[in-house]
């Protein structure tokens, strides 16, 4: 059992998953360190670092671990803490496999093309959707899964996940108006729209007139992107990349240029500031 590539294969999969590694031994254990097991949220395990009592303890941290992304240390006495044959003592370090955040995004155009690329480079799981097969093809967007249908359809599939990231960047405004009004009321990690002020503006009227609760319309990022005046397909990709850093970094304060940002000083007053600001 290659637990490496059952942990590859879970970060590839978008699986909450754990690894363990025995760490550290002292007399009779049943492993030695370097050990190694998986641990998937649901409590499914690749390899073993044990058996027994040992592995069911590691594997309820694993558990853990694998949903909280917090790692934690398994310190255990065989006999005395778990009631085991072997004298020896046991330490597990338990770890997250770093999950890719899973990412749809709907529209196959320049900006989507564009920013897929540095999705997959920001370690999220992009599915593109488009029903254009002269775009939608898997040349053109590298290292995503790429899903040639009808963007309402699919969305009308898809199951809920409320850590999954939405972006709507199709062709049409029609197409983004009802793919916004199916998809806001649906739990996500956040949902953000391509377009102008108008236009959302417009979307708004037209959702609350078709019933929908206007307490959903905060939820949508729209128009999408840091303001950096981006005005091409790769520069709005720019934009749009940089608003997800933010977003998943929750940096709450407003994106500045480092360089105008007020700096700690060593002595004085304790402040320092570029000349600029002077």
């Amino acid at each position: 059992m290659n637990v490496f590539r059952v942990a590859a294969e879970a970060w590839e999969g978008g699986e909450h998953a754990a690894l363990a590694t025995v760490i550290e031994t002292g007399g009779s254990t049943p492993r030695k360190s370097g050990a190694r097991m998986v641990v998937f949220a649901d409590g499914r395990t690749a390899g073993t670092v044990g058996g027994g009592a040992l592995e069911l303890r590691v594997t309820e941290v694993g558990r853990r671990v694998a949903t909280t992304g917090v790692a934690e240390r398994v310190v255990v006495h065989l006999v005395r803490d778990l009631g085991m044959c072997c004298g020896g003592r046991t330490e597990v370090y338990v770890e997250a496999v770093g999950r890719r955040d899973p990412m749809v995004v709907y529209g196959a155009g320049h900006v989507a093309q564009a920013l897929a690329p540095m999705l997959v480079a920001l370690d999220f799981a992009v599915t593109v959707v488009d029903a254009r097969d002269e775009f939608a093809t898997e040349a053109r967007f590298p290292g995503c899964r790429v899903v040639v249908a009808d963007p309402v359809a699919h969305a009308a599939a898809l199951g809920d996940d409320p850590e999954r990231y939405l972006l709507l960047v199709t062709h049409d405004h029609a197409l983004d108006q009802e793919l916004g009004e199916r998809l806001l009321p649906r739990p996500c990690a956040w949902i953000g729209m391509i377009g102008s002020r108008g236009k959302v503006a417009r979307f708004f009227v037209r959702w609350e007139g078709a019933g929908m609760d206007p307490a959903l319309f905060s939820r949508l990022c729209a128009p999408v992107g840091l303001d950096l005046g981006a005005e091409t397909p790769a520069e709005i990709a720019v934009s749009i990349a940089a608003e997800l850093v933010r977003v998943r970094r929750d940096a709450r304060r407003p994106p500045l240029p480092l360089s105008e940002a007020p700096l700690k000083a060593r002595g004085g007053d304790g402040v320092a500031v570029p000349p600029r600001w002077r």
